[in-house]
């Protein structure tokens, strides 16, 4: 059975470039989160996954959010926020009563809704970043990488690396679907000792001997011509 992944935030908007822009930037300020944009998709995703907090729309294309919200409070106590246009007080009472944590109304700040999303996750435990379990271990596909005995199997096959290509590998892992330049390498994973490119490109070429099915066709560790690299979830 396919092992769930873990996520801070779900977005449930059928306004589809405001929620993928959203989760974009979410992402990049290491709240890991992904977008759906019909109730269908969101309750499967919600089957295969786990997420701790939600951001739902009430408008849903042939769905309503508020059926949406009832159905995912008969199992779960998940904090649920509002994203909505609709202002009228009506609308904002029968969010708040049938389960919802707050209602926020559009257009909205990035920015504040980043804010209130973190404080959210915060005052009820379940702090962005991974879970315990994937603090230990992290799964992407036929790749599981052993955080706790710095140990990489591919396909359950054991892939030797060197102290500084784990500790790439983790960082990498760790910021999925962002930018992650060379200058933030060079800063968070040799730290202060003095580096170049030429040896960030061995490391980057060595893992991905590792982790890629295909290291001349990479998947997971992408460039991002004169910038840095991507790790991206299979």
């Amino acid at each position: 059975m396919k092992e769930p992944k873990h996520y801070d935030c779900l977005i449930i908007d059928d306004e589809q470039l405001l929620a993928d822009s959203t989760c974009e930037f979410f992402n990049m300020f290491d709240v890991k989160t992904a977008a759906v944009y019909d109730s269908g998709q969101a309750r499967i995703f919600l089957r295969e996954n786990e997420v701790s907090l939600i951001l739902l729309d009430i408008n849903l294309g042939s769905g309503s959010g508020f059926e949406l919200c009832k159905t995912i409070r008969e199992t779960s106590d998940i904090p649920i926020l509002f994203v909505s246009a609709r202002n009228a007080d009506d609308d904002k009472l029968i969010a708040l009563n049938i389960g919802g944590d707050d209602y926020i109304e559009k257009p909205y700040s990035l920015g504040v809704l980043l804010a209130k999303v973190k404080v959210t996750l915060k005052r009820y435990g379940r702090t962005a970043g991974a879970s315990a379990q994937e603090e230990k271990e992290y799964i992407n596909g036929n790749l599981r990488i052993d955080r706790v005995n710095k140990c990489v199997y591919l396909s359950g096959e054991v892939r030797k690396l060197t102290s500084m290509e784990f500790a790439l590998l983790d960082y990498l892992s760790r910021n999925p679907g962002r930018l992650i330049t060379k200058q933030e390498l060079f800063d968070n994973v040799w730290k202060d000792k003095f580096t170049s490119d030429g040896t960030l490109n061995v490391h980057i070429r060595h893992l991905r001997e590792a982790v890629e099915e295909d290291p001349k066709d990479p998947k997971r560790i992408t460039t991002v011509w004169k910038e840095g690299y991507r790790w991206q979830e299979l």
